[in-house]
């Protein structure tokens, strides 16, 4: 049986504020199984915020472990992210998981992975999902030719780009902000 997945995810940090976005399409094979998914998460009141891509039940498998992460180590989001790839990567449950997260606070914008990767993007910008290479192609050219918009803008519109040209990302947008 084929899995559902979810799929375009973009984070964006820009003049101080750091802004979290995705599209709500799920896709079972071929064929749109939801259009409203909610793929961003807020934890510790807005301090920290997470999204994620892949196969939905296998994300929510890993947020609660990196729920669990935070409360290990003091809300220390960069400690909890490490943590919860070295385990993700050598715990033979865990490394079977088919997702990808991205995690953001005031202070960094992160991608975490099951091969244990943990990667603190280039230019406060961070993507995944099968629509990440054009939100990504997207917000950059909007950081380096149009300044003056605001992260949230910059988000929005990546993912609006990206869901005019990927199959499996849609317009229907979660965008929420990392509060301080």
């Amino acid at each position: 049986m084929e899995k559902i997945k979810s799929t375009t995810v973009v984070a964006i940090r820009h003049n101080g504020q750091t802004f979290i976005g995705a599209d709500g399409q799920a896709t079972l094979g071929n064929t749109i199984a939801k259009s409203s998914v909610k793929k961003i998460r807020v934890l510790q009141e807005g301090k920290i915020v997470t999204g994620f891509a892949g196969s939905t039940a296998d994300a929510f498998t890993l947020l609660e472990k990196f729920e669990e992460k935070l409360g290990a180590f003091g809300n220390n989001m960069k400690r909890a992210a490490v943590e919860l790839a070295k385990e993700w990567r050598t715990d033979r449950m865990l490394s079977k998981l088919e997702a990808m997260m991205i995690v953001a606070d005031k202070d960094d914008i992160l991608i975490i992975s099951g091969t244990g990767d943990v990667i603190e993007p280039d230019l406060e910008i961070a993507t995944i999902g099968s629509g990440s290479m054009f939100a990504q192609s997207a917000a950059r050219a909007m950081k380096k030719f149009a300044p003056q918009l605001s992260a949230e803008e910059m988000v929005r519109e990546s993912l609006h780009i990206a869901a005019d040209v990927c199959i499996y990302t849609n317009h229907n947008l979660v965008i929420e902000q990392v509060r301080d």
